[in-house]
C-alpha cells in the first residue's frame, strides 16, 4: 500500500490534490457530481474586501492546450464569503481548505487575511500578490522583491495560519521574489500563477478578450511551471504548492520531483469537472508504476542526481 500522505507546514493532507482558485468555486458546485472529501484540499475562489463584478466581456479565450481568461477577480466580497459562501462550503467538506486572497493595497490584503484567520475552515492563506499595487502607481505587488516582501509581512503580522505567497510568473526572476518572501516570514509559496497571453480574431482584427491581454494556463504552460518550481526549490527551504498545466497523475510526480509538496489543478477542472477525482483514484497506480512507495521520498527528487 502506498503512502500518498503530505505536509504543508504541519497541515496533513490525504493526499497533493488541490484543485487550484478560480476553477472551483467554493466546492459546493462540485459536490454535487463527486464526494469532494476524496481532495486532500482545494483552494477556494479568490476574495477581496470589496465585492467585485470582475472585467468586461469577452474574459475567455481559447488556445491550443490552453486559455485565456480575464475574470478579474470577480467574487462577493469578504462579508459574504464569510457570511454565506463557507457555511455552505463546510456542508459538502469537512477538511480544511486553501484560502485565497487578493488586496489592491496592503491594508486589504491585511484586513482580508484577519478576518480569515478567525475561520477554523481555514488550513493555510494563499496570497494572490499578482494584483496590482494601488499605492505603488499600480504595479504588481508580485513583480516586485521589496513590494512583495511587504505584503508578506503585512499579513503575517495579523494570521496564526500558514501564509503561502502566490507568484506571478510574469517576471524576469521569480527566484529573487520567492527568496524575498521566505526572508519576509512566508510559510510557503504557490507557483506559478497565470502567463501573461492574448488572442487576435483575424476577422475581426481585434483583440478577443476586452482586457486584450489575460491569463494564459493550461497544458501548453507545464514545462514552464516545472522549470519555475525546479529553480525556486533550490532557492528557498519553505514548502511549494506546484502548478501550472497539470493534468495527470503523472504530470504531479513530475511536480513533485521538482520540488512541490502539494499541486494544484486549475484549467483542467474546467475542460473536465471529474479531473482531480481521476487524478486522486489514478495516483497510487502511477506511485506503484515507477516503484514510489511514499509521496514524501520524491519531492525534490530530481535535484538529486
Amino acid at each position: 500500500m502506498v503512502d500518498t500522505k503530505v505536509n504543508l507546514s504541519g497541515l496533513v493532507l490525504d493526499n497533493p490534490i488541490i484543485p487550484a482558485s478560480g476553477t472551483f468555486g467554493y466546492g459546493y458546485e462540485y459536490a454535487e457530481l463527486y464526494d469532494i472529501n476524496c481532495l486532500g484540499s482545494f483552494s477556494f475562489k479568490g476574495t477581496t474586501k470589496d465585492p467585485r463584478f470582475g472585467n468586461p466581456t469577452p474574459r475567455i479565450a481559447e488556445c491550443t492546450d490552453g486559455m485565456i481568461n480575464s475574470v478579474g477577480l470577480q467574487n462577493p466580497g469578504i462579508d459574504k464569503v464569510i457570511e454565506e459562501e463557507l457555511p455552505k462550503m463546510k456542508e459538502c467538506f469537512n477538511k480544511k481548505v486553501v484560502a485565497n486572497i487578493g488586496g489592491f493595497s496592503l491594508d486589504e490584503y491585511a484586513y482580508v487575511s484577519e478576518r480569515l484567520d478567525k475561520e477554523d475552515c481555514v488550513g493555510i492563506l494563499e496570497v494572490n500578490i499578482s494584483c496590482p499595487n494601488v499605492h505603488g502607481g499600480g504595479i504588481s505587488f508580485g513583480t516586485d522583491p521589496g513590494l512583495a516582501a511587504e505584503v508578506t509581512r503585512r499579513v503575517k503580522e495579523v494570521t496564526t495560519k500558514p501564509v503561502y505567497i502566490k507568484l506571478t510568473p510574469n517576471v524576469t526572476n521569480i527566484v529573487e521574489i520567492a527568496k524575498a518572501c521566505e526572508d519576509a516570514g512566508a510559510d510557503g509559496i504557490s507557483m506559478i500563477n497565470t502567463l501573461l497571453g492574448m488572442r487576435i480574431d483575424v476577422k475581426t482584427r481585434k483583440c478577443v478578450i476586452a482586457n486584450k491581454m489575460g491569463g494564459f494556463s493550461g497544458s501548453a504552460i507545464f514545462p514552464v511551471a516545472l522549470r519555475m518550481v525546479y529553480q525556486v526549490y533550490d532557492a528557498v527551504k519553505i514548502p511549494i504548492i506546484g502548478m501550472g498545466g497539470v493534468s495527470n497523475a503523472k504530470d504531479v510526480i513530475e511536480m513533485m520531483l521538482a520540488g512541490a509538496t502539494a499541486v494544484q489543478i486549475g484549467a483542467a477542472n474546467l475542460v473536465d469537472p471529474f479531473i482531480c477525482k481521476q487524478i486522486v483514484e489514478d495516483l497510487p497506480r502511477v506511485m506503484e508504476e515507477y516503484n514510489i512507495n511514499s509521496l514524501l521520498e520524491i519531492i525534490g527528487g530530481a535535484h538529486n542526481g
